[in-house]
């Protein structure tokens, strides 16, 4: 048995680290949910003026899944596809709200009602 080959090894490490740049940063469902599905918001976002910078020249716009495409064949395709379809399904669920946030952290408002302390009685002999 031959040794190991230990060098050359680290390639996969630059894929994700330009996964993590800024750039690269897609937007946050709740910032999806609370901003860009209401009507006003979704009809300016499908409705965009031209744009030499973004692919299809900003015509071509899932809502959903905040990306843009090269054609209308290209996000047709988007919308059969997986990927839209799940992003669909997690934007049914609420948004995360500051208070559920604080609630999580022992934040939050109590309502319960406080146990009644139980003195032990005496008994009589």
């Amino acid at each position: 048995m031959g040794r190991l080959r230990r060098s050359r090894t680290h390639k996969a490490q630059r894929d994700v680290h330009r996964a993590s740049r800024t750039r690269a940063r897609t937007k946050d469902l709740d910032q999806i949910q609370l901003i860009d599905l209401l009507p006003t918001n979704r009809a300016a976002l499908e409705a965009q003026p031209l744009d030499e910078e973004k692919p299809g020249l900003g015509q071509h716009y899932c809502v959903e899944c905040a990306r843009y495409f090269e054609s209308d064949v290209a996000l047709k395709v988007h919308w059969r596809g997986k990927l839209h379809k799940r992003r669909c399904k997690k934007l049914e669920e609420p948004a995360y709200t500051i208070e559920e946030a604080e609630r999580a952290a022992g934040l939050g408002r109590d309502t319960r009602k406080a146990r009644a302390v139980e003195t032990p009685m005496e008994m009589a002999t």
